[in-house]
């Protein structure tokens, strides 16, 4: 399995030593460090059995990059770790590997090496992605500062809903915002090219995994700010409104949904005007919904600047 699927991933990288070692060696340029991330997806935790093996090796191998690009790196390498249950044959195998080969192509990644286990328990996919950044300039969690003005990448809430209809949910919605809603939870798009010019904006960052208002709230404990989010302004796609309607309901639901996987981020309100440009240029939505306060925690705020109540903040692991 490793020689015919896993070996040719790693054809293009003289570190992998064509995955017959036990390790590989990984070189960054002297000016650069290494940022290392790793992410696991679990069956029925964070996919499901019945989604597309190719897509499924996509988003494992997304997730990761989405790290990397909110702390501004430029993803290299990565290792695969596959714990395999007993309703995986080789032709999902097949179809898995050909989702990362694609992938790395459009990615500019290569694989390293890995694991593969058989297993009696769910499917686990574990990805660690390295990537390279100037050093010293990563982009953190800790370092937004009161004052500073709160950004989002893209549409929040598309991915919960994509699950919302997978799993049910959406009895009458058109097949355009069906597939759409789908897409976004099956095939996340990392932001890559534009985290890297987030380097020298963005006062903190990160990757919409958890749910925009807890992910917020990663952001506010590690900076030790409070970071109030105005429910108006997030925002939420035309296929989510015709699933979820146009309700504050909708927007507390889309807050708080997970596996959206755009940059959520803080920056001076001197760089509104820096931050405008990048969205153009890059043609990628960037919208500012909050601000950074003293205090603690993340709020989701109404239009008279009163909290809004939520059952929770987002996807818990535990």
């Amino acid at each position: 399995m490793i020689a015919k699927l896993f070996a040719p991933l790693a054809a293009n990288n003289p570190g992998a030593h064509g995955l017959s070692d036990d390790a590989a060696t990984v070189q960054a340029p002297s000016d650069s460090e290494l940022v290392v991330t790793k992410d696991m997806l679990v069956e029925g935790v964070h996919f499901l059995r019945d989604d597309p093996p190719d897509l499924l090796a996509k988003k494992a191998l997304r997730v990761n990059l989405s790290d990397l690009a909110a702390k501004g790196a430029t993803p290299r390498n990565y290792l695969l770790g596959l714990s395999l249950a007993p309703w995986i044959g080789d032709e999902w195998l097949t179809h898995f590997a050909a989702g990362l080969a694609e992938d790395q192509k459009r990615f500019a990644v290569t694989l390293s090496g890995g694991d593969t286990t058989a297993s009696s328990g769910p499917l686990t996919i574990s990805i660690t992605a390295l990537g390279a950044v100037p050093l010293g300039r990563m982009i953190r969690r800790k370092g937004a500062r009161p004052r500073d003005a709160v950004f989002v990448t893209g549409t929040i809430g598309d991915a919960g809903a994509g699950l919302a209809v997978l799993k049910g949910e959406g009895v009458g919605l058109s097949d355009f915002n069906r597939s759409a809603l789908i897409s976004r939870y099956q095939l996340p798009e990392p932001r890559v090219a534009l985290g890297r010019k987030l380097l020298g904006i963005a006062s903190s960052a990160l990757d919409v995994s958890d749910g925009l208002l807890a992910d917020l709230g990663h952001i506010a404990k590690v900076s030790e700010a409070r970071i109030a989010i105005d429910a108006a302004k997030i925002p939420v796609s035309a296929a989510t409104q015709a699933l979820w309607g146009q309700s504050q309901e909708t927007i507390i639901r889309a807050a708080t949904s997970g596996d959206d996987y755009e940059i959520a981020f803080t920056a001076p309100a001197s760089a509104r005007t820096r931050v405008e440009e990048l969205s153009k240029s890059s043609g990628v939505a960037i919208t500012e919904i909050g601000r950074v306060e003293a205090g603690t925690g993340a709020h989701l705020l109404d239009e008279k600047g009163k909290p809004i109540a939520v059952p929770r903040t987002g996807f818990t692991h535990f």
